[in-house]
């Protein structure tokens, strides 16, 4: 199947979400009990709702987006470059009325995918549930409702290595690690993304590291294709 993609026709992206509000006391009394009876079925009996907040920003329902990072291969004098560019900040309407645009553009032509890591179990059913809550329409792309398998333009790295084994997961981190790639987790993990977007207030820092995210993903696909690596000083910030 690979070979029957040109990853000139693929956007790579990432995505990074945190809990819809710094702190448990902030969430609406509703949305508390919802929160609790949603959290019994993975926390310990030791443990309340509170205790387990941190977790909220993995489900759609309670979570949010704060960043979205694509990039895109192209080639420029015989060479390949890496464009990538963030769509990052704390009003959420505006991020995803910006990338929805963005993707409509780049999706206009049949042959386009996009590609994450763990992005058709995550990222992708993530980004177009807030995009319903916040009353963005769906790209194309992303409207996969009624499609035929064939019709679904996502690629997933992870997906793609599971070979079918549908109980195995593998960290990008890890697949990096074995392919000799460097590695993307540098600085913080997503365990720490909460912090530094409510504590720390520093947004800046959270899209360089999603930025790395998507490139590791497009090199690990390049792996996968038998190409060559993207050199670092081949990779451009939009």
């Amino acid at each position: 199947m690979l070979d029957n993609v040109r990853v000139e026709d693929i956007m790579f992206l990432d995505i990074e979400t945190v809990p819809q509000e710094a702190s448990f006391d902030h969430v609406s009394e509703e949305l508390q009990g919802l929160w609790e009876k949603k959290s019994a079925y993975f926390r310990q009996e030791s443990e309340s709702a509170a205790d387990v907040y941190g977790r909220a920003g993995i489900y759609a329902e309670f979570g949010k987006i704060i960043c979205i990072s694509v990039g895109v291969i192209s080639a420029r004098g015989g060479n390949r470059i890496f464009r990538v560019k963030s769509f990052a900040g704390d009003n959420e309407l505006v991020l995803l009325e910006d990338f929805g645009q963005m993707l409509n553009h780049f999706a206009r032509d049949a042959q386009k995918n996009i590609c994450g890591h763990n992005a058709k179990e995550f990222d992708f059913p993530y980004i177009a549930r807030r995009m319903l809550i916040n009353g963005v329409r769906l790209p194309p792309i992303l409207d996969v409702a009624g499609k035929k398998p064939w019709e679904v333009k996502f690629l997933d790295t992870m997906d793609m290595w599971k070979f079918g084994d549908y109980k195995h997961y593998t960290s990008l981190n890890l697949l990096t690690t074995i392919f000799k790639i460097p590695s993307p987790k540098d600085d913080i993990d997503g365990s720490q993304v909460a912090s530094v977007f409510y504590e720390e207030n520093d947004i800046d820092r959270i899209a360089r590291y999603c930025e790395k995210d998507v490139l590791a993903t497009a090199q690990l696909f390049l792996r996968f294709k038998g190409e060559e690596l993207i050199d670092e000083d081949a990779v451009e910030h939009a």
